[in-house]
């Protein structure tokens, strides 16, 4: 199993560890709900060192990523990210990842953890010009999220989030004065390496001497639904990063969060879940979300989509809301009409709804927005209905 380099933090705050996707990850470190409703309501802060980082830059960057990608990335100005999957040629997700248009000619795709190496593999079997740089062994990230994200990261940054909208991203200075950094910075020293990459020179600090300076990669984006940011930063930063955040953050109500927490908050979302979600037999056009696909653009994979779209008798991926008491779970059977008609994907009680909340694959018409459906939990039937994502309002 491996490790990230927040792992001793973890262990530190006394976080439940357990395997996921080759790693050993915090699950939770006080509880899910209180972890959960302090990101709906504060800020959480989240390890997701274990994603991959891949780095396309050279001649044709562009135009191989436009290749590969259904989302539209030919427009993506620099400083700027995009959602978008990566298919086989038989229109089947390999992945969803993000992608951010780094620097002129440079791009960063974040691909998931279970999927990293196979997503490395078909960008490099389909790479000619360009040059692929794996790397996720030397790049850290925290995830800082919630309504008080941009207040905490305020205090530590000289970047002006306030013009930085929603899927930018940035190289930024962050500091900590020697107060802040008492008893928490120890051996470390900055490294640099975020702009080392693309052979780009940090600036030098206006604050004088600090007790922490590194240069960083902020991302305004998550997985929460809630306003935030993805902090890149080279290895060596990370725990102290994190034990300032957490000590910066604490006038805010910021707790550490763990992957429970994480869980329930994107499916609040509607937000698909590599491996459960999708598993690799799926397209796009049976996920979602609509925008995320442009057909009127060449991809791998969009012959096949064409003609899944004409024949129109695919089954979709959908949100539920149960109607009565219960709490969905992977693999649970969804009926109509007396017929099994598709299986649960993703569930769990949402702390928010205080109510049952799904995903699942139907067969159509049960797809319909308001349709009522059976789910079989334990033998027994309980009603739920087709609602249109996300589950709640937020951010």
């Amino acid at each position: 199993m491996l490790k990230t380099p927040l792992y001793d933090q973890h262990v530190r705050l006394g976080a439940k560890i357990i395997p996921f996707a080759g790693w050993e990850m915090p699950v939770q470190y006080s509880s899910i709900i209180e972890e959960h409703e302090a990101v709906r309501k504060a800020a959480g802060i989240f390890d997701v060192s274990h994603m991959g980082d891949i780095l396309i830059r050279g001649p044709g960057a562009k135009e191989l990523l436009a290749r590969l990608l259904t989302n539209n990335v030919e427009d993506l100005p620099v400083g700027k990210g995009i959602y978008g999957h990566l298919l086989n040629e038989d229109g089947s997700i390999i992945d969803d990842s993000l992608v951010y248009h780094y620097e002129e000619g440079v791009y960063l795709m974040v691909p998931n953890a279970a999927t990293k190496d196979r997503v490395l593999a078909w960008v490099r079997a389909h790479a000619s010009t360009q040059e692929i740089v794996d790397v996720s062994a030397r790049i850290a990230c925290i995830a800082l999220q919630g309504p008080k994200a941009k207040d905490i990261l305020e205090k530590i940054t000289f970047t002006d989030l306030s013009s930085m909208k929603r899927n930018s991203a940035e190289l930024s200075e962050l500091f900590a004065d020697p107060d802040v950094a008492e008893g928490i910075v120890g051996r470390y020293q900055p490294a640099g390496f975020l702009c080392d990459i693309v052979a780009r020179m940090c600036r030098p600090s206006t604050k004088g001497q600090l007790g922490f300076n590194e240069t960083a990669f902020l991302c305004r984006t998550g997985y929460t639904g809630e306003d935030g940011f993805e902090i890149l930063v080279e290895n060596a930063a990370a725990p102290v990063l994190w034990q300032i955040l957490l000590k910066v953050g604490e006038g805010y109500g910021l707790k550490p969060c763990g992957l429970g927490a994480r869980d329930t908050l994107r499916l609040e979302m509607g937000y698909l879940l590599s491996g459960t979600d999708f598993d690799g037999s799926q397209t796009t056009l049976q996920t979602g979300p609509p925008w995320v696909l442009k057909l009127q653009r060449d991809f791998i994979g969009k012959e096949m989509l064409l003609k899944q779209k004409a024949a129109d008798d695919f089954p979709r991926l959908v949100c539920l809301e149960f109607l009565e008491k219960g709490i969905p779970r992977h693999g649970y059977e969804i009926v109509l009409a007396g017929e099994v008609v598709g299986k649960v994907t993703s569930g769990t009680m949402s702390p928010c709804l205080k109510k049952g909340i799904a995903m699942g694959y139907v067969l159509p018409p049960a797809h319909e927005e308001g349709t009522e459906v059976d789910i079989i939990i334990r033998g027994a039937s309980v009603k739920a209905k087709v609602v249109r994502p996300p589950f709640i309002r937020s951010g």
